[in-house]
């Protein structure tokens, strides 16, 4: 029997903290990344299916706010202080424009669905909504609470066969906030316990050596690669090393049974498990290692941070990951880089012309066709998102602030009737004229595409039912 001593106050779900860094600890031994050392609990959920087309989503995640009046809802009549710089130009589906930087997009709206009327009350950069469907406001932004509602990605691995090695649910290129030396809310767990939170990748994001000093308003390409966290793939350990100390950490499991019920421990175990499956599963690393790629491909794809997470997210669907996001994000309180995202306050129409709309073009055109050669497009669903959109008017820094009341989402592949437009702003992209589209909504179709039923309740932390779109219904004129 193992004893440890210490201090005896216990966490809330009766374990010492002690006892917790220890279980940490011996798993810490076996090369581990956040594990635990008791078998997982086996547990009957409720499952709900619908028909859906898709095997997998790639959710493209533009934090900051993305200006869809500057990109899909151009309002080339509005006033000058409105409408801003760029031209509409027409995409291959007659009667539908998008911005003149994004030839790419232009090529793919056949297979592509614009939603113009998303709008929600829930406050300004809070990703919450985007994710789970809740549209209340919340008392911060910058941490997450384990009694939110969980995330789309988190119900998919709540949900998967557990017979299934690998990962439902991963997110790239780090957690929604790292950059900034903060955690958003949104991409977890909630109450369905953060053994279903996302298994997040890490990065160094870079500029190029000869690139002139970043400074807000004027970002440079952000570099890096994603990488499986380092306790997962740390060099020296050899296969057999590590399922020699596999065995010895299986043999503290018969010693701590007692606290086999614990939640705390119960996730610490399942991130061991997705650990041990993920360093052993060749189809998994090999996604990350973009040497084996072909040169050209990853040029297309742009060479960014953003680019290549989109690329090797289309290499985790191919090996089998059902729910893959891809963040544009934010790295100026870590780095000095990406200060401003999409969150435009200042310079908006030379960020936009400059950087974010090429780089975001190359990233989304080159994925779809990626997707379309390798027969996957028509069972992978791709969804750009964002948090909020843009001001109609024009501030005087040339930048628009932030707005909640009416902005856009674009869906394509896998389930989607390609060439259609949903919903309707108003004349200066302000309001939703037509079709209101909440975040719940959202994720219902989302959830129609993956073939999971929207109305599916799932227990929250007292057991009560809770629904997983928050009350959204499925878009169905944008449904194939």
């Amino acid at each position: 029997m193992i004893t440890m001593l210490g201090s005896r106050r216990r966490c809330c779900d009766g374990l010492t903290r002690r006892e917790t860094l220890k279980a940490g600890a011996l798993a810490l031994a076996g090369g581990l990344h956040l594990p635990g050392v008791l078998r997982a609990e086996e547990a009957m959920r409720v499952r709900g299916s619908v028909p859906g087309k898709a095997k997998s989503v790639i959710v493209l995640y533009l934090l900051g706010g993305a200006g869809t009046q500057d990109m899909v809802d151009m309002k080339p009549d509005a006033p000058s202080e409105v409408r801003g710089e760029f031209r509409p130009i027409d995409s291959n589906v007659p009667g539908i424009q998008v911005c003149e930087h994004l030839p790419g997009l232009a090529r793919w709206m056949h297979r592509s669905a614009l939603v113009r009327s998303v709008n929600h009350k829930a406050g300004c950069h809070n990703p919450l909504p985007s994710y789970t469907g809740f549209e209340q406001p919340l008392p911060d932004i910058v941490s997450t609470r384990d009694f939110y509602p969980p995330s789309m990605g988190s119900v998919c691995e709540y949900l998967k066969d557990e017979r299934k090695s690998l990962p439902a649910y991963m997110y790239l290129p780090c957690y929604l906030g790292w950059g900034q030396v903060i955690r958003r809310p949104g991409p977890y767990a909630g109450f369905l316990g953060k053994k279903y939170d996302p298994l997040a990748t890490e990065c160094t994001p870079s500029i190029d050596k000869d690139a002139p000093r970043e400074s807000p308003g004027h970002p440079q390409p952000c570099r890096g690669v994603p990488r499986l966290p380092e306790g997962i793939t740390s060099d020296g350990i050899t296969l057999d090393r590590f399922h020699s100390r596999r065995s010895l950490l299986q043999q503290f499991d018969e010693q701590l049974r007692q606290a086999e019920s614990s939640s705390n421990v119960a996730a610490f175990d399942r991130h061991r498990k997705r650990a041990y499956e993920l360093l052993t599963s060749a189809k998994v690393k090999a996604a990350f290692n973009l040497e084996t790629e072909d040169p050209r491909l990853v040029d297309r794809y742009g060479r960014t941070l953003f680019g290549n997470s989109a690329l090797i997210a289309r290499r985790l669907v191919e090996a089998g990951v059902r729910f893959v996001n891809v963040t544009w994000d934010i790295f100026w309180d870590r780095f000095q880089i990406q200060y401003d995202g999409w969150d435009t306050h200042t310079r908006n129409f030379a960020i936009m012309k400059d950087y974010n709309l090429p780089y975001f073009d190359l990233a989304f055109s080159a994925l779809m066709g990626d997707l379309e050669s390798r027969g996957l497009l028509d069972e992978t669903l791709v969804v750009v998102l964002s948090e909020m959109g843009r001001t109609p008017k024009i501030n005087a820094n040339a930048g628009r602030d932030h707005w909640t009341y009416c902005y856009s989402h674009i869906f394509a592949g896998a389930g989607i009737r390609g060439g259609t437009v949903f919903g309707a702003s108003d004349a200066q992209a302000a309001f939703v004229k037509d079709n209101p589209v909440s975040t719940g909504d959202i994720c219902a179709t989302i959830y129609q595409c993956l073939g999971i039923d929207p109305a599916l309740m799932l227990p929250d932390r007292t057991n009560r039912p809770m629904p997983i779109a928050n009350g959204g219904q499925p878009i169905g004129a944008i449904l194939a």
